[in-house]
């Protein structure tokens, strides 16, 4: 759709004079809908169509900054026409644009008639909250927390470009939506090449671009210039790592490499282990180049054996606000580790095992925790992996204000506990999301992980992670 001519609407309402006269002589005529809220599904992306015009909300010719204007245009359900709920507490919402990450905004907190209605940067504010109402045959208002006033379109408009504002509710057909529900999540965004992963990290070099590494034998690297278009890069090992095999079984699958780039060094944690135990190891190797044949293995990080409750894979480095190393690891058994590392050599600094996330035999692995305005968040992956298009992964995630924990969700429940407020999950023919890992870019927070296709196959996902007024993550 080219939307670069768009010049949206600004009429005089000529009709609203002579509808609120009517009303006050026959109250009657306006519809007694049913004044409760209607079930939204927070997770979903919704279209919202207006019933008098039949168009769609949407973002003016597909801006992404404060204070673009809200219209109505022919439904393409593009992201620029994909809302999200937010749940705002006490029955009301915040729209949530797909393409932008900014809600529907009553301009300047206007409780005034005809005020426009805007995208802006999510703060939760009373003139971002909306109560949704039903009215009938599937249609429901949405009335602003501020002004108590309905999103309408101005003058019942039935052009592309028609504004989009708040007015007393009148229950007029300008001022009832349907909510089209689409799939629960955006899709992962537009890649190309050797996009072929399992368990992907990606950290940015310090000429710009993008090196990835994945499980695979002797882990697989891919480089990128432009975090879309993906080439092979070989192998971490070319000549083996021997020194894992009694842990494999003699096999060269490695499994889910983790890098850092940390004073002027590559710092690789990954693991070696075979399906269904935790006879386990977690080595280190480092490199000044991160190329393939690079890497020096410095040995043994932590093991666990088949005496231990924990399992000591999917490794994640993170470093705190005090300078201070980690390592979070685990799966299944009993759930998610940390042991204080060594920033002088990479390995444990004390004998001390820290749990920090479980579900009391259910199964949670491949963490991951990265730091965001004064929390630790830790994402997670629950349920199942390695199951083709019939993998259950989903990404979870609970944050905390120290890095050891305690780590909670949405809801305050401990991660310890089972908690976890979801992030992304399978939708339409995107199967079992999972094993992900967080970048910081140019452009923002970035989420890598991959997903199956139909036929099985997985691939790499990559979605903008942004974060609403509460300070939880959402992709889009």
């Amino acid at each position: 759709m080219d939307t670069s001519a768009r010049s949206p609407a600004w009429p005089r309402r000529v009709l609203a004079l002579a509808i609120l006269a009517l009303l006050a002589v026959c109250p009657s005529l306006v519809a007694a809908g049913p004044a409760h809220a209607a079930t939204i599904d927070t997770s979903a992306s919704y279209v919202l169509v207006n019933r008098n015009s039949g168009k769609a909300l949407d973002v003016y010719n597909r801006a992404t900054n404060d204070g673009a204007p809200l219209v109505q245009w022919s439904r393409n359900d593009g992201t620029n026409q994909q809302w999200q709920f937010v749940d705002s507490g006490g029955g009301y919402y915040r729209l949530r644009s797909s393409l932008s990450g900014k809600v529907a905004d009553i301009s300047g907190r206007s409780t005034a008639d005809g005020a426009d209605v805007i995208q802006y940067t999510d703060k939760n504010a009373t003139n971002q909250q909306f109560r949704v109402v039903d009215t009938d045959s599937g249609y429901v208002k949405l009335i602003n927390r501020n002004s108590g006033k309905a999103l309408e379109i101005w003058e019942w408009s039935t052009a592309d470009g028609g504004r989009v504002s708040q007015y007393a509710d009148l229950n007029g057909a300008n001022q009832q939506w349907q909510l089209v529900k689409l799939t629960s999540y955006p899709g992962p965004g537009y890649v190309t090449g050797d996009v072929t992963v399992h368990d992907p990290e990606v950290t940015k070099k310090p000429d710009g671009t993008y090196l990835l590494a994945h499980t695979g034998d002797n882990i697989t690297l891919k480089t990128s210039s432009d975090r879309t278009a993906w080439r092979n890069a070989g192998v971490a090992f070319p000549g083996g790592a021997s020194w894992t095999h009694a842990y494999t079984n003699g096999s060269n699958t490695l499994w889910a490499p983790d890098i850092t780039y940390v004073n002027g060094k590559y710092f690789m944690y990954y693991a070696a282990s075979t399906f269904g135990s935790n006879h386990s190891g977690i080595f280190l190797a480092t490199s000044t180049t991160g190329a393939s044949g690079s890497w020096t293995n410095q040995g043994l990080v932590i093991e666990s054996n088949t005496s231990d409750n924990w399992n000591a894979i999917d490794p994640n480095l993170v470093v705190d606000d005090q300078g201070r190393w980690w390592l979070d690891f685990g799966s299944f058994w009993s759930g998610i580790k940390m042991v204080q590392l060594d920033p002088a050599t990479g390995k444990r600094l004390n004998s001390t095992i820290v749990s920090i996330s479980g579900r009391n035999g259910g199964a949670t692995e491949a963490p991951f925790i990265y730091r965001h305005g004064g929390y630790y968040y830790q994402f997670v992956s629950f349920d199942l992996c390695c199951k083709g298009a019939s993998s259950t992964y989903r990404i979870m995630v609970g944050r905390s204000t120290s890095v050891t924990g305690p780590y909670v969700d949405r809801n305050g429940t401990a991660m310890t506990s089972g908690g976890g407020t979801q992030v992304l999950a399978g939708h339409g023919s995107i199967h079992g999301p999972g094993h992900q890992a967080v970048l910081a870019d140019n452009d923002g927070d970035i989420l890598f992980y991959h997903w199956y296709a139909d036929d099985g196959s997985s691939r790499l996902g990559i979605n903008k992670l942004g974060w609403d007024g509460a300070g939880w993550p959402y992709v889009y």
